[in-house]
């Protein structure tokens, strides 16, 4: 028993210069006056290299800006096939007539799909369906389908997000 009390006096005692030594230098770093920190100065030298870096970094997120993204509109159906020869026909007549205009080939087991055109809004593609039919390039019925179209954004538009 009187080894237990001991150790337990031993133990307090401990504790109290862990917390005296805590509170003393506590107060020795809230003495320090300002005046005794010496102030240094630290030069930076920067590379050439850093600035050409961000020049090229910015060129490329401006080029990235007018790239081909997708953007929900329109794209006229012309066709649904199993003859791939009337497909790549009628590809090849609206290429040689329209040829500022994409045309997509989908193959669709078994069907070859035959899909006309980006418009972003759904007149553009109804005026397009009606320039194709009265051409009599295609013919049978031409439907306007919801797509995800390619958008080639121009460049003397600020991009999207820009307020310039």
């Amino acid at each position: 028993m009187k080894k237990s009390t001991s150790i337990k006096i031993k133990m307090k005692k401990i504790a109290l210069l862990a917390l005296l030594n805590m509170i003393l230098s506590a107060a020795y770093t809230q003495t320090t006056s300002s005046d005794s920190v010496k102030k240094h100065l630290v030069t930076v030298t920067k590379d050439d290299r850093i600035d050409m870096l961000g020049k090229k970094m910015a060129e490329y997120n401006e080029g990235l800006s007018y790239k081909t993204h997708l953007e929900k509109g329109f794209r006229l159906m012309l066709m649904s096939t199993t003859d791939r020869n009337q497909a790549i026909q009628l590809r090849s007549k609206l290429l040689q007539h329209y040829p500022e205009h994409n045309v997509y080939m989908i193959f669709q087991s078994p069907y070859i799909k035959l899909k006309f055109g980006d418009f972003l809004l759904e007149d553009d593609a109804n005026k397009m369906r009606k320039q194709l039919s009265d051409a009599k390039i295609v013919l049978g019925n031409i439907y306007v389908v919801p797509e995800m179209v390619e958008v080639k954004p121009d460049k003397t538009r600020p991009a999207a997000g820009d307020d310039n």
